[in-house]
């Protein structure tokens, strides 16, 4: 019989092949409005979308209890978020950038050491750690999704700079639309962001062995809220548009996947 895991394996293989498929997608400059990635990316959901449930199920809660899940739930919330803007057609082509994040934050997160046991049922204080963790969660999502419509700015100024009749050909975005969506997801990323930060003084005083500016995880949190405060900031008030704002985005979603792991394992009271 099936698992969670079989159903979210499936998923990433899927989500490999998505890749691949990419990769022809790129050398063909982006020149049709495809189908078959965001068909792809939807059959992988379907799968990813049967494993949560079967995890969520198991104890009525959203599953987000170790750091497995949280990966998991990240890169379910970029898929979906890609499977509604991906509707219309001249948004499409972000699947071809979204496909190889979505298979490395699954391969990653396929990892067994992360999939931690916990009992068949795990202990929540209440309905407010799952809100404050899913709401962080989803604003990762919206982050990842950012840097890829950022790295998709990216590559069509470089094809306006340098190869300019594929530019004039490729059916993707102009480079100004790509920088409002880029926007948008920040500003939504950062507001979700936000909303889930604001319940840790409640749940300190739950835990009040716990010390926030002791705990990695908290400071951690506090630096990324400052460093994409200061990046929209930057944009919206001082003009810094363009190329340094799209490079913006992806490194600084660059930087929360490579620490969110150390931190988690550094941080007393986290468990994702």
């Amino acid at each position: 019989m099936l698992r969670d895991r079989h159903y979210f394996l499936l998923a990433v293989i899927i989500y490999g092949i998505s890749v691949i498929y990419s990769l022809f997608l790129w050398r063909k400059g982006f020149r049709t409005h495809d189908r078959v990635n965001y068909a792809l990316l939807l059959a992988g959901f379907v799968f990813h979308f049967k494993a949560m449930m079967m995890r969520g199920m198991r104890f009525d809660r959203c599953p987000v209890n170790n750091l497995y899940e949280a990966m998991v739930f990240v890169d379910w919330t970029i898929v979906a978020v890609y499977l509604v803007i991906g509707i219309l057609p001249r948004l499409r082509y972000i699947g071809a950038f979204a496909a190889p994040v979505v298979f490395a934050i699954g391969v990653f997160g396929l990892m067994p050491s992360l999939d931690t046991t916990y009992g068949a049922k795990p202990e929540f204080g209440n309905g407010l750690v799952s809100l404050h963790a899913a709401l962080t969660l989803l604003s990762y999502g919206a982050f990842g999704l950012s840097s890829v419509a950022a790295a998709m700015y990216l590559t069509q100024q470089h094809d306006l700079k340098f190869h300019k009749l594929r530019a004039v050909f490729s059916v993707m975005p102009p480079i100004d639309r790509l920088e409002k969506i880029t926007s948008r997801l920040l500003w939504a990323g950062f507001i979700l962001l936000t909303a889930g930060l604001a319940f840790i003084p409640f749940l300190l005083k739950q835990r009040p062995e716990v010390h926030a500016m002791s705990d990695p995880k908290v400071i951690w949190s506090a630096l990324v809220w400052c460093i994409y405060l200061g990046l929209l900031v930057m944009h919206s008030r001082f003009s810094h548009s363009g190329r340094k704002f799209a490079w913006g985005a992806v490194g600084t979603f660059a930087f929360v996947l490579l620490t969110f792991w150390g931190v988690n394992l550094l941080s007393p009271a986290h468990k994702f």
